[in-house]
């Protein structure tokens, strides 16, 4: 094995709602109790348990009504693992944010704001830099939409992405929404155009359903596809995670 070789990010998603872990198809949460119960905090020490090596967390109460009752199980969530929680949810002011980072977050991922008031936005991102903050794209037929993916915006996808590629932003998650949660298999076509047309790093989102789907994003890590995010697929155990992780993590994906 080449020890220098990068292979792909595999980050689970723990999706919130009234406290509880929820699984999401299209923006739709429902309550996931059928596998693994639904208890966030249990969830992330079970993923850390599994080797992951981030977690990314969304709190739907947040994202969609801006409600703060989920803090208390970020705060936790991110004290019981010793990985890096991203987090999304709601975040519409740099007060916001502050929250979140002193809750124990690693980084934030920012939808609504950049969409809406892009010069918040901006002194956002001129605070935190590029570590701490990841643009958030969820698209729909080739429209951006935001408010926990509630509304459309009319802006197509990539002249924003390239817009505010301009700021300095190194980093974005892309969502095809129609196949977020479907375990439809992905859509990668997104993630590739603002790959290759803005030279941003991207985590793709969506549609994962099977261990050679990961392997065909392994194959554009070149382009700058680096990482992904499955959220219904390993709540379905549609594949073992526990093997998962070991041929991520010694080079199989060649």
């Amino acid at each position: 094995m080449n020890p220098t070789k990068k292979h792909l990010l595999v980050i689970p998603s723990i999706d919130i709602k009234d406290g509880k872990t929820v699984r999401v198809v299209q923006g739709i949460p429902e309550l996931d109790c059928k596998e693994y119960g639904n208890d966030p905090v249990e969830m992330a020490m079970l993923w850390r348990a599994e080797n992951a090596k981030m977690l990314h967390v969304v709190d739907f109460d947040g994202a969609i009504d801006l409600s703060r009752k989920n803090l208390e199980i970020i705060k936790n969530i991110c004290s019981s693992v010793i990985i890096p929680v991203e987090f999304a949810g709601g975040i519409r002011s740099i007060e916001d944010a502050n929250l979140y980072f002193d809750a124990g977050v690693a980084r934030i991922t920012i939808n609504t704001m950049a969409l809406e008031n892009k010069n918040l936005f901006i002194k956002l991102f001129e605070k935190f830099g590029p570590s701490k903050i990841v643009l958030s794209l969820d698209i729909l037929d080739d429209e951006l939409i935001t408010r926990g993916r509630q509304k459309k915006t009319g802006l197509n996808y990539l002249s924003f992405a390239k817009e505010i590629a301009e700021i300095g932003i190194e980093r974005c998650i892309v969502t095809d929404v129609k196949r977020n949660g479907s375990v439809q298999g992905p859509n990668i076509y997104y993630s590739k155009e603002i790959a290759i047309n803005t030279k941003m790093k991207v985590t793709h989102s969506g549609g994962i359903r099977n261990k050679d789907e990961l392997i065909d994003l392994q194959e554009l890590l070149h382009i700058g596809i680096d990482s992904v995010i499955i959220g219904r697929a390993f709540y379905e155990n549609r594949f073992p995670c526990q093997k998962l992780w070991r041929v991520a993590e010694s080079g199989l994906f060649n």
